[in-house]
């Protein structure tokens, strides 16, 4: 979808587009009250700088939406498919890694109350598992800010996939 096509939507449907981004009610009225845009730049600024003062309410919120990492992930709407693509790499894991990450998660569950919540695009599994044993290390606070950063993140990858580059001037093109 290009940046215009989005701020074009009527208000209700540009929010359950920005709801697969990050499920945070406010910050996903705040982005669709920000348009229009004009270029999907000053989208992903607004929404960055929005996101840069989520609360631990906000990645509660959010976090309900999200599966564990190494999990199946089930359903047919755009969330389970952004969540699919972004653990693609978690298809091809070693079986003791995938066992070390459930066990990891089902520690980290027990010692911070949500899942572990980690950008998995771009990131190995190995690399995924290393991250969760070091986080497991922080102290709640720590862990609170990370997990909410890791969230961010999540949200402008979903941004930048949903809302293409923007396109030149036609007249610019000649």
């Amino acid at each position: 979808m290009r940046v215009d096509e989005f701020d074009a939507l009527p208000a209700p449907e540009a929010a359950q587009v920005v709801a697969v981004w990050a499920a945070v009610p406010g910050w996903v009225d705040a982005v669709v009250a920000g348009r229009p845009y004009g270029s999907r730049d000053a989208l992903l600024a607004y929404a960055g700088e929005l996101a840069e003062v989520w609360s631990r309410a906000d990645l509660d919120a959010a976090i309900a939406h999200h599966p564990r990492i190494g999990a199946r992930v089930g359903g047919a709407g755009a969330e389970a498919a952004a969540s699919r693509a972004e653990q693609a790499s978690m298809t091809t894991a070693a079986d003791d890694v995938t066992t070390a990450i459930a066990a990891g998660n089902v520690a980290y569950e027990a010692r911070f109350g949500r899942v572990f919540l980690i950008r998995a695009a771009g990131r190995s599994p190995e690399e995924m598992l290393s991250q969760l044993h070091r986080r497991l290390g922080n102290d709640d606070d720590t862990e609170a800010r990370e997990a909410t950063a890791q969230l961010a993140e999540i949200a402008l990858l979903r941004a930048r996939t949903t809302i293409d580059q923007d396109t030149e001037d036609p007249e610019d093109a000649e």
